[in-house]
């Protein structure tokens, strides 16, 4: 139950529908419990010869008490289960906003299926508490109250006597609602490796098809998919002895109530209609009973939910912006510096960047070339803050990077990466992603006429059925590879900033379409601060200094021309791409 305190904040922000819902839940259960009183009058009153107004009266009573009731019961689910699927979109926003603020070590070592999963079931189960399991906890508790009261009023020995089965009843509670606990818990993480699965073959099809495994990944799917259902059975299992039990010990309560109840009308101390009205008393104990086991089920299923989401919530963002963050900066100029930078992904791998001194200034473009593994894209990382350097410093315009806000830094870099990744949208969105805040329609279109210009989409869109408007599918799949790359560049122009980093955005078109985006950007790239990663030296060749990594270190700097004439690795890059096309052309 502790992992549900963290529920507090969500009830306090709607305590006054809340409490309004339990007003409600009061005098609905207030005025129900009267209608066992009228029963029974009307029954003793039979015995006396009662006329056809008075019958008339108490039907009436019946029937208006009830109907009151029941206008206090539709009251009630419209504040507190209304309320519960606000807490639910709540919880469902902060839980998605604190998704965002992860940093990309997370998602390297978490499973999407397990985020879904999280996202689903979970909230869902969680929801069923705010909603369902509090308004029935309430409610519950006050009709076991009223109606025990009222069956004390009418024979005290007979309550007590009826009440006896009732502390069996929290044994069976205690112990299966501990059962109940772990049994839900098992589900939830066997569903996160079942949606785990069934997300990683979507996006994997096409590899499936390929080598022919489909009927390996049924197999398997089907066995996790079994041991999913066999997990749901042992918890139904439970559920199904959960319920007969609670039916047995109302059940002996009744069959206490006819025995003894019985013996005291016969004696003539207890009226026949005290009786019925008795029996109807502990009728209306039934549904508490029931309701009891029911909200112990879903209490402990929310609570085993309400664990896994705060066990993410617990994560605190890797980088994110600190008491070192100078919120006076608002802009940058696009001068860079590393200073002795050295970075590994995790305190037990190598170095990927070692001992890292450059300094790039702004306006001017600078490449980086090298075998792969050597370190690139780990170079570039570290400018966009995805991760922190494990020694040294970054420096922007003189700014360590880590006191610069992350909105700021990122909103002035335009990052094509590696890989391409594209929504399921239509293309002219997809250009547009970056485009925050502006406001003039002129201005906006011109932005994405622009990126559409220097990309070379312009013949592309003409030939799809709905040019730019053309939906392109998830992860962009209906275009090819380098029309994908081309729209993640297009994206990227679109955006703007003071810092343009290409990460070998153009190997998936061929040599002209690449000399024509590289002429386009030329114009782009005047008084912007240009970082292009690439294995080919046509890309990078006019570059205003090219480096050259290698095992994480800058082996090679200088112009195209100096590199070659130093005769290393980059002059050995160049002659083996100049064989390749010789080979090419024949």
């Amino acid at each position: 139950m502790k992992s549900l305190l963290s529920l507090k904040k969500y009830f306090a922000r709607y305590k006054t529908t809340i409490y309004l819902g339990f007003l409600f839940i009061f005098l609905s259960n207030i005025t129900s419990v009267y209608v066992p009183l009228f029963i029974r009058d009307g029954i003793d009153e039979l015995r006396r010869q009662i006329s056809s107004p008075e019958l008339i009266k108490y039907a009436s009573l019946i029937v208006g008490v009830t109907f009151v009731s029941g206008v206090f019961r539709f009251l009630i689910r419209q504040t507190i289960i209304v309320t519960s699927r606000k807490i639910e979109f709540d919880l469902r926003n902060d839980f998605w906003s604190h998704l965002q603020k992860l940093s990309l070590r997370y998602y390297q070592n978490t499973k999407t299926g397990d985020i879904m999963a999280h996202a689903t079931n979970d909230i869902n189960a969680v929801r069923n508490f705010v909603g369902p399991a509090v308004m029935y906890s309430f409610d519950t508790f006050t009709l076991f109250v009223f109606t025990l009261a009222l069956m004390f009023s009418i024979d005290v020995e007979l309550t007590f006597l009826s009440l006896l089965p009732f502390p069996v009843l929290s044994i069976f509670v205690y112990y299966f609602g501990k059962k109940i606990h772990i049994l839900f818990t098992k589900i939830q993480e066997h569903f996160s490796i079942l949606t785990a699965k069934a997300q990683e073959n979507l996006n994997g099809i096409r590899i499936i098809k390929a080598y022919v495994r489909e009927e390996s990944e049924i197999n398997h799917f089907r066995k996790l998919s079994y041991e999913y259902f066999r997990k749901n059975i042992n918890k139904i299992k439970v559920d199904a002895l959960f319920h007969p039990v609670l039916f047995l010990t109302i059940g002996s309560s009744i069959i206490i109530i006819m025995w003894f109840g019985g013996m005291k009308v016969i004696n003539g101390n207890l009226s026949l209609g005290e009786l019925t009205a008795f029996v109807l008393y502990m009728g209306y104990l039934i549904w508490p009973a029931i309701a009891f086991g029911w909200i112990t089920n879903l209490t402990q299923q929310a609570a085993a939910s309400q664990k896994r989401l705060n066990s993410i919530f617990a994560i605190e963002p890797e980088i994110k912006d600190s008491n070192l963050t100078d919120y006076s900066i608002n802009s940058l100029k696009g001068e860079i510096e590393f200073r002795n930078v050295s970075f590994r992904y995790r305190d037990n791998l190598p170095f990927v960047l070692k001992n890292i001194n450059l300094k790039i200034p702004a306006g001017s473009t600078y490449a980086i070339i090298g075998h792969t593994g050597c370190g690139k894209t780990s170079f570039v990382n570290l400018l966009a803050r995805f991760y922190d350097v494990t020694e040294g410093q970054i420096l922007i315009d003189g700014y360590d990077i880590r006191t610069i806000p992350l909105k700021v830094l990122r909103e002035e870099i335009s990052f094509v990466q590696q890989e391409t990744f594209l929504f399921s949208d239509t293309l002219k969105n997809n250009i547009a992603y970056g485009l925050n805040g502006i406001t003039s329609e002129d201005e906006f279109n011109h932005r994405i006429e622009e990126a559409i210009r220097i990309a070379h989409l312009i013949p592309d869109i003409e030939s799809f059925p709905k040019g730019i408007e053309t939906i392109i599918g998830e992860r962009g799949i209906t275009l090819s590879g380098g029309q994908k790359q081309r729209t993640s560049i297009a994206r990227a122009v679109a955006k703007g900033g003071k810092i343009l980093i290409l990460d070998d955005c153009l190997s998936a078109v061929d040599t002209n379409t690449e000399e024509i985006i590289l002429s386009n950007l030329k114009k782009f790239m005047k008084g912007r601060t240009s970082i292009i990663i690439s294995h080919r030296i046509s890309t990078i060749k006019d570059a205003d200094l090219i480096i050259v990594l290698d095992k994480g270190t800058i082996a090679e700097k200088g112009t195209h021309e100096e590199l070659l004439a130093l005769d290393g690795i980059y002059s050995r890059i160049y002659q083996k791409q100049l064989l390749e096309k010789e080979l090419e052309e024949i």
